[in-house]
């Protein structure tokens, strides 16, 4: 080889030192810039998957408050024809009271006894009306005294009785369907 052409390898070398050290330059530019949208998109990605956890639990909220309010109104809705007839038979209580008073009057002319007569069998038939609509009268002499369904009014001491044990209605209690309408008003045993 000639010494000419020693330079020419020396400038060639320069030259393809520089081209490969650009190519490495140029390689690590690439890994910088390859990693960081990779990171980006791993942050980008945790940041999409938490607000598709968090919509995914907003569904299923709002899924379950559905179902809740759907059983809400069914039961509503059940209540309501089960306890149509609250309102008119309470109002129709001092009704019966006062046929209960009335019967319980002793009468003895002819005409007394027909009036009570005709009195008894208005009385039945109410009775037999609101029975089927549900209304029954609260048992309450000889039970045992029930703050639920007995209002206590008065206590007396009676030894033949069992204590707390009541005595004497002194009004009627009524529920209807298993819903006290009216407390039974009593006199307890002490």
């Amino acid at each position: 080889m000639s010494k000419e052409n020693e330079p020419l390898k020396t400038e060639e070398a320069v030259t393809n030192a520089e081209v490969e050290t650009e190519a490495a330059v140029t390689d690590v530019d690439t890994e910088i810039t390859e990693e960081q949208p990779a990171e980006e998109t791993k942050d980008e990605a945790a940041a999409l998957r938490k607000e598709l956890e968090a919509e995914q639990n907003k569904y299923l909220r709002l899924l379950a408050d559905y179902d809740n309010f759907k059983r809400r109104v069914v039961k509503d809705r059940q209540d309501a024809e089960k306890f149509r007839a609250q309102s008119i038979l309470s109002d129709l209580l001092p009704v019966l009271d006062n046929f209960e008073r009335a019967l319980s009057v002793e009468v003895k002319s002819d005409e007394a006894i027909s009036l009570q007569k005709g009195l008894e069998m208005v009385r039945s038939t109410l009775l037999e009306a609101v029975k089927r609509e549900g209304l029954e009268e609260i048992k309450a002499v000889g039970e045992a005294f029930d703050p639920h369904v007995h209002q206590a009014v008065m206590q007396e001491k009676d030894e033949s009785a069992e204590s707390g044990t009541v005595l004497q209605e002194l009004q009627k209690g009524y529920s209807l369907k298993g819903r006290v309408l009216r407390p039974a008003m009593v006199k307890v045993n002490e």
